[in-house]
């Protein structure tokens, strides 16, 4: 062997040690309430190719992209996570997809799918890129995705999504079912806007094996749209497809704050995840990080640690560590969601987009 090589793979293997040293077990990331950290949400790009009127408002100023976290330095800090016993990841965005050369993380963090040291590598999609990815996404380990879909009318779609073209969506469904990857959507209820086409959409999901989680409009940045307008309680929309179908309450759960039942006529789960009419922070075991790597210990609040200076601080995980350690004592117990009269500012100033929507 020439010298040139033995160095390279002397260098490549001083490299895999570093990685199985970052990458060791360390102490399960737990709270001051007793609530265990198993659910990472992070967010690879605050940029989409749609414009939902919930949202986001439909001339937005992204982050400049030398401010993004790299795709390495994503890979490094979710396995961080993975080490201190996070079980489920779920990418997000803005569009996940939209991110250049997004599927090189989707293929390196699938070796902690490999190693059994993480049960789930998912994303939450808007579709628009599915028909495209789907294979790749399956190839990785992706068995179960979100797809945010609120309507099946072309026109309304347009209108709420202000660019989404409806048909696309529908292939990038098709073409991850085809895939063999489980798909599930989200819809949020908008009242005046979609709250009519709800069972429609339900029965078209259920009749192609998809679960539907609905959720209620959070107060989260300046849409050009007035929350309390847009806002309809899922009590609501509950009572009225209970006058429809029998809906009888199950045990089953995805990690998420959706609650579900199951509807006989249908034989399909629905989901209800409410953050303004019932509170589901009793049992939060998520946090979310952004594509600049702020750390976020409740969507609903705006207390947040800098992740991306220890991480960029040195090659080795422990500021990075000492980090989240401080930043999960600090998470609070619920959030603050409120929308409760016209012309109040949003509960919080940055989009969802930022966070992960």
């Amino acid at each position: 062997m020439s010298r040139p090589e033995s160095l390279q793979n002397a260098l490549s293997g001083e490299a895999l040690i570093d990685r199985l040293q970052r990458e060791a077990p360390r102490a399960p990331l737990m709270d001051t309430f007793g609530r265990a950290v198993s659910y990472l949400r992070v967010s690879v790009t605050d940029r989409c190719d749609f414009r939902c009127v919930y949202c986001m408002a439909e001339h937005m100023t992204f982050l400049p992209k030398p401010e993004l976290l790299t795709l390495e330095e994503l890979d490094r800090l979710c396995s961080a996570f993975v080490a201190r016993g996070v079980k489920k990841l779920r990418l997000t965005g803005g569009e996940p997809l939209v991110r250049r050369d997004v599927m090189t993380l989707f293929r390196s963090l699938s070796r902690h799918l490999d190693s059994g040291a993480l049960e789930e590598l998912t994303l939450t999609t808007n579709g628009s890129q599915l028909a495209r990815f789907a294979k790749e996404l399956a190839a990785c380990g992706v068995k179960r995705i979100n797809v945010s879909l609120d309507t099946l009318d072309p026109q309304r779609f347009r209108a709420l999504t202000r660019w989404g073209d409806l048909p696309k969506v529908l292939a990038g469904i098709d073409a991850a079912q085809d895939a063999g990857i489980h798909v599930k959507l989200n819809a949020v209820a908008l009242a005046g806007e979609n709250e009519d086409e709800i069972p429609s959409l339900i029965e078209w999901a259920h009749g192609r094996d998809m679960d539907v989680s609905l959720i209620e409009v959070m107060p989260l940045g300046e849409t050009g749209a007035e929350r309390i307008d847009q806002y309809l309680p899922l009590t609501t929309v509950r009572e009225r497809l209970a006058q429809r179908w029998t809906l009888e309450d199950i045990a089953f759960r995805t990690g998420g704050p959706a609650r579900y039942v199951s509807i006989k006529e249908t034989g399909g789960r629905l989901g209800f995840i409410t953050p303004l009419t019932h509170n589901f922070c009793e049992g939060c075991n998520r946090v979310r990080v952004t594509c600049t790597g702020t750390l976020y210990m409740c969507l609903g609040q705006d207390d947040a640690a800098d992740l991306r200076s220890p991480l960029r601080a040195s090659e080795s995980d422990d500021k990075l560590h000492a980090a989240l350690d401080d930043a999960i004592f600090r998470k609070p117990k619920g959030h603050d969601f409120v929308i409760d009269r016209p012309g109040r500012p949003p509960a919080l100033r940055r989009h969802m987009s930022v966070t992960g929507g």
